[in-house]
């Protein structure tokens, strides 16, 4: 279509151009008349002759209105033909689309607009919540399209979907696709493609649950999930929660309330540690009087909250806080970074506490005194290497190992780390899992 415009432009041009000229040596009119008079020919607008025409010119005036309006009613059939095609085209809608969802940062992805994704769509369109739906299925697509949401029609499992949809802005992702084997492979995708991402899997089957996480969905929804909010909304019902005492010697399948006290030794930990210290599910945390049922795997636990807890095999959850799980300290000002080792630790066991700044850190270590502490080399408020010293020269700490985290891979670095008395120095890289693998073979060897 824009070659058919260009053949026409370059034919209306030609054509003013040999009217002109032709005009000029034909009829001695200066550059301006014989312009005007070129115009005013090929567009037929009946205006008069700027000097009475010679025979020569009246031929010369036949050739051009023939040819040269030809030309213009060419050029303007190509443009409107142009202009309805464009606005007719279905893929004018679809690059709209792609140009919204590429504007959307800090988005939920759903993939699958089955009932449960339908009904969560429209929960977000009601607050106000961006969110770009991924479906293949066509029936699905015309109830997309007649909904007016955002949405890419394809693969959800497909890596180039994800990066369509935004998944490196996004904040978070449902796989709530209609196949288990798709939904793990959804988060899989998802998961390589932003670490930090938090993800939430629909399964059909509980055996998938294991799989799903260990891919790395943060949680499951499943039959079993709205089954414990079902019990979690009755239970936290105002008078029925207060009437519950906190727990001991509960009976296994008996939702119990667990205050978090300075004796606990829960405040400090997410949920997601929380629930393997506890040997059971957390299904809701009270916090100043509101009630947060089912909350996310990397929910911070603080002090003087209360848990309402479904124990699995245990009578006490006091005792449940397990001994041979190693505790580590990690001191980082990158908020991503603390997320992702979060995440990444817990998934490998360990029982992790983060902080901020040198001074947050180092408090924590002296109240936690964890097995191990990995520390920034650049913090905001001090060099890394300096609590390294501080932890060395106080005795309680000799056990401790000490692991320096930085991008610097240098002599001069780890020189400076060994006289610090750092045991073990981490290279910042985007191999995440490595790190892991490093610090668990210090701790357990």
């Amino acid at each position: 279509m824009l070659n058919k415009i260009a053949v026409g432009l370059f034919a209306t041009i030609l054509f003013l151009m040999i009217g002109t000229f032709g005009y000029t040596f034909i009829e001695d009119y200066t550059p301006l008349d014989a312009f005007y008079m070129t115009v005013i020919t090929i567009t037929t607008v009946g205006f008069g002759e700027v000097m009475p025409l010679s025979e020569s010119g009246r031929v010369f005036t036949i050739f051009l209105i023939l040819f040269g309006f030809g030309a213009i009613g060419f050029l303007a059939h190509s443009f409107t033909e142009a202009i309805i095609e464009r606005a007719t085209s279905p893929n004018i809608g679809k690059k709209t689309m792609q140009k919204k969802i590429q504007q959307l940062a800090n988005h939920v992805i759903i993939c699958g607009y089955g009932r449960v994704g339908e009904a969560t769509a429209e929960h977000f369109n009601s607050v106000g919540q961006d969110f770009v739906v991924i479906e293949s299925a066509p029936e699905q697509i015309k109830a997309l399209e007649a909904a007016g949401f955002a949405f890419l029609e394809g693969d959800a499992t497909r890596e180039h979907m994800l990066q369509a949809a935004g998944i490196k802005k996004a904040s978070a992702l449902l796989a709530l696709l209609d196949s288990d084997p798709d939904n793990l492979f959804t988060v899989l995708t998802a998961r390589e493609l932003n670490p930090t991402l938090q993800i939430i899997a629909r399964t059909e089957v509980a055996t998938s649950e294991s799989r799903m996480l260990r891919a790395g969905a943060d949680s499951i929804i499943s039959p079993h999930a709205t089954a414990g909010r079902s019990v979690a909304e009755k239970v936290m019902c105002t008078d029925v929660y207060q009437s519950i005492q906190p727990a001991r010697q509960a009976s296994v399948h008996e939702p119990q309330l667990l205050p978090v006290d300075e004796h606990s030794d829960l405040a400090g930990h997410v949920v997601e540690t929380a629930a393997e210290f506890l040997h059971g599910s957390i299904l809701g945390i009270r916090r100043d009087g509101v009630d947060l049922l089912l909350p996310a795997q990397d929910e911070n636990i603080l002090l003087d909250d209360e848990l309402l807890i479904l124990l699995h095999d245990i009578e006490n959850p006091e005792q449940s806080h397990g001994p041979d799980i190693k505790k580590i300290v990690l001191i980082d000002d990158n908020p991503v970074i603390r997320r992702l080792y979060t995440r990444l630790f817990q998934k490998a066991g360990f029982h992790l506490l983060t902080a901020a700044t040198g001074d947050e850190g180092y408090n924590l270590i002296l109240t936690e005194k964890p097995d191990g502490a990995i520390i920034d080399y650049e913090l905001p408020d001090m060099n890394g290497l300096d609590i390294c010293v501080r932890m060395r020269q106080d005795p309680q700490f000799d056990s401790t190992r000490i692991f320096l985290f930085t991008s610097h891979d240098d002599i001069v670095t780890r020189q400076q780390a060994i006289d610090s008395g750092v045991d073990t120095v981490v290279i910042k890289s985007p191999e995440a899992k490595e790190i892991v693998n490093t610090v668990s073979k210090q701790l357990h060897s």
